[in-house]
């Protein structure tokens, strides 16, 4: 099977089965730069296995011989909300990147989609030049040598739940009015509350589905694959859900992937500031 079938055929699969801030008040074309949160240091729970919890994807277990893993990570900022259609709109503003028309055609406050792997790895590069000249402690963070990038899928599973084993970023039993899912399309960054969510983060379920910056390879997690080869043709772990997905598709444990050129309507991203 090629790569581009096997991508297709993981997105269908998942599509059909189914607080700390540092806001910013500077703007770049009116459009607000992310407010990131911090995620502290420490281990987490990984994984999910479908002898324990029957919503679980085969993907989703650790090894032969253990259900989860824990991993220990160093602490990171990631953004409260999916980069906006707004805020990709200042980027290519600013850049006057070549781009398909679709990741500007939606509203400006709900999340860009039809933003391929390297249109996002773009975005982050220009934000941190834009975030290197900005006042307060992200700017700070930047200069120091933060970089700005997708979170890894590991970073992405912890900031969704937190130091337990829950399977929604609020807990363990699926809620329409803490997530867009079964619906029809996107809704506006932040529109849903979830003042259980451990790190105060939104739209963690559901919306789109979030590229990430780790390659996708069945688990154990190892951490060496996140760092090498980010412009390799890979299948790249996308993770969170979207809009149309069934409750089991939005778990904080699901694992998606799709091929590093794929424009679709229901994926999108968000970004970190890690320390590298």
């Amino acid at each position: 099977m090629q790569r581009g079938d096997l991508a297709m055929k993981v997105l269908a699969i998942l599509a059909l089965t189914a607080t700390v801030g540092l806001g910013l008040e500077a703007r770049q074309d009116n459009a607000p730069l992310p407010d990131f949160v911090e995620i502290p240091a420490g281990p987490f729970t990984m994984g999910a296995d479908p002898a324990v919890d029957p919503r679980a994807f085969d993907n989703e277990k650790w090894s032969r011989s253990a259900s989860e893993g824990t991993v220990d990570l160093p602490a990171f900022y990631l953004a409260r909300h999916e980069v906006t259609v707004a805020q990709y709109a200042a980027f290519v503003r600013a850049t006057k990147a070549p781009t398909d028309p679709n990741p500007l055609a939606g509203q400006p406050t709900h999340p860009v989609t039809f933003v391929t792997w390297p249109n996002t790895v773009a975005y982050g590069r220009w934000l941190e030049s834009v975030l290197a000249k900005a006042p307060g402690l992200t700017g700070d963070l930047v200069r120091a040598g933060w970089r700005v990038t997708l979170p890894t899928e590991a970073q992405w599973e912890k900031a969704a739940r937190g130091g337990d084993r829950r399977a929604y970023p609020w807990g363990d039993q699926p809620r329409k009015d803490r997530s867009n899912f079964e619906g029809t399309g996107t809704t506006p960054v932040g529109q849903y509350s979830c003042p259980e969510c451990p790190y105060g983060l939104a739209d963690m379920s559901g919306n789109v589905w979030e590229w990430t910056s780790s390659p996708y390879q069945p688990y154990p997690y190892d951490p060496t694959d996140d760092r090498a080869n980010l412009e390799a043709d890979a299948l790249w772990v996308m993770r969170g859900g979207h809009y149309g997905d069934p409750a089991r598709t939005v778990r904080t444990t699901t694992r998606g992937a799709a091929d590093p050129g794929a424009r679709r309507a229901f994926i999108g991203f968000r970004v970190a500031l890690v320390q590298q």
